[in-house]
Formats: structure tokens, C-alpha cells, sequence
């Protein structure tokens, strides 16, 4: 063996052990990844839609990593005994990070957010709160698959979600509840500068939510809608109106909550 192999470690950010015998296991293998695929979601949407909200969020998400590797390195609680994992192990930032995510999500779907309406109050209840439910599973299906996969301890993965649901309530009211209900604050202040100078103007960042009720995202689908039946001409790619746009109806009735 070569002294180049001797000297190679395990990016164990990615690297997940599992047990290949259950399917049980080998799926919450995969839906432990969950942290690293929204750092890659945040990026994608927030080079695409420019929202200062989605920016905000991203943001937290690196703070909420670096207080836990602060937090581990003061406390210094060893991983079970059985563990898969090297490093110290409370709190367990999977379950930190799932509950930032979870909890700022959840924040801002009831405070700033407002999806389009059903035309039925109960089933646009009901669709608000298997929103809210599905977060809630999916933050704590992640937690327990770090015990289930023997990274952790059921009382590190508890604070751990504990920690990441308070930061992501906390970091959520001073970036944008704040801010917004109370715009003359020093908060305030500091958002609107965040908004409104000539770098922001320069790679047009927004906060759609300041103008629409859903971010912009009803108001941006009938734009396209209209230019679809009208037929208008992008680069050459339509030249009339589709036979089945004008009669089809689907931007009938569209409402918001």
C-alpha cells in the first residue's frame, strides 16, 4: 500500500454507512443527505429567482452549521459507543439543520405567505396544514434516521432538533418578521439598505413577498399564460397561439388565499 493511500480519508459530509441487508436502512440513507441537497436547492433557487428571503434562509443554514461545530467542540460529547461517525456527536447538526430548515420554512408559510385558493376554506386549510405536517415529518424522519444509522444518541438528536427549531424561529423574526412588521426599526432599516443600493440594483435582488401575497408566483404564471395565447414570438419559437391554449380555461377562477 502506497504512503498516497495510507494518508486518504473519508469525506464522511457524504459518506454514509448503512445496513445493506434492510431497505429501511438503505432508504433513511439516503433521506439523511437531506442537509446537503438544500445547500444545493438554496443556491439553485437563489441564483434563479434572486429572492432576498431564499438568500436570508441559505444564510442561516451556514450559521446554524457553524454554531453546531462550535457547539460540539465546547461540549465534547462522544457519539454512542456503536456509532458509524467520528467526531463529537451533541448536538447532532442533521437534526439541527432539518430543524432550522423546518421551522423557518413553517414561519414564513404562515406569516408572509399566502398560497392560491381552491375556491373550498376547508381544503385550502387542509392543504396549508399537510404542508406544515410534511416539514414536520420530513425534519423528523431525518433526525431519526441519525439514530437509526447509530450516528447518535436519541438526547443529541432531541437537543439537536431543539437548537435548529429555536435558531431558525429567532433567525427567522429578526431577518424577516421584524423587519417587515416594524420597517423603521434598525432592522428594518437594514433590510430596505439590503434592497435598495446600486449592487442589489445590479444583480436584481428582490423580495417578492412585499408585493404579492405569494412572492409573485401567480402574477408571473398569467403573464406567461397571456403571452401563450396571444401567440408572441420568443426567438422564434411560436409563431401562433396553440389550438388548445385559448379555449382550455386554466387561468379561470385563480384566486389567492
Amino acid at each position: 500500500m502506497s504512503q498516497g493511500e495510507l494518508s486518504r480519508a473519508s469525506l464522511e459530509l457524504t459518506h454514509v454507512l448503512y445496513d445493506p441487508s434492510s431497505t429501511t436502512s438503505f432508504l433513511l440513507a439516503l433521506l439523511t443527505l437531506s442537509p446537503i441537497l438544500l445547500m444545493a436547492s438554496y443556491a439553485a433557487l437563489s441564483v434563479y429567482t434572486r429572492e432576498l428571503v431564499i438568500i436570508e434562509m441559505w444564510a442561516g443554514q451556514f450559521i446554524c452549521e457553524g454554531f453546531n461545530w462550535v457547539l460540539k467542540r465546547l461540549i465534547k460529547q462522544d457519539r454512542p459507543e456503536d456509532s458509524l461517525g467520528h467526531g463529537y456527536g451533541f448536538p447532532s447538526s442533521h437534526s439541527q439543520n432539518m430543524g432550522y430548515f423546518a421551522s423557518f420554512l413553517m414561519c414564513h408559510m404562515y406569516f408572509r405567505h399566502r398560497f392560491a385558493t381552491s375556491g373550498n376554506r376547508t381544503l385550502d386549510r387542509a392543504w396549508r396544514v399537510f404542508l406544515y405536517l410534511a416539514l414536520a415529518a420530513w425534519a423528523g424522519t431525518v433526525a431519526y434516521s441519525r439514530y437509526r444509522l447509530t450516528y447518535h444518541t436519541p438526547h443529541q438528536i432531541l437537543w439537536g432538533l431543539g437548537i435548529g427549531i429555536l435558531y431558525g424561529v429567532v433567525f427567522y423574526g429578526l431577518t424577516e418578521l421584524i423587519p417587515i412588521r416594524r420597517p423603521d426599526s434598525l432592522l428594518g432599516r437594514f433590510r430596505r439598505g439590503l434592497l435598495l443600493n446600486p449592487l442589489s440594483e445590479w444583480i436584481e435582488l428582490k423580495d417578492g413577498w412585499l408585493v404579492y401575497p405569494d412572492g409573485g408566483r401567480a402574477e408571473e404564471w398569467k403573464v406567461w399564460r397571456n403571452r401563450l395565447q396571444k401567440g408572441e414570438k420568443v426567438e422564434g419559437r411560436m409563431e401562433r397561439p396553440l389550438p388548445w391554449v385559448a379555449d382550455s380555461g386554466l387561468d379561470r377562477g385563480r384566486k389567492e388565499l
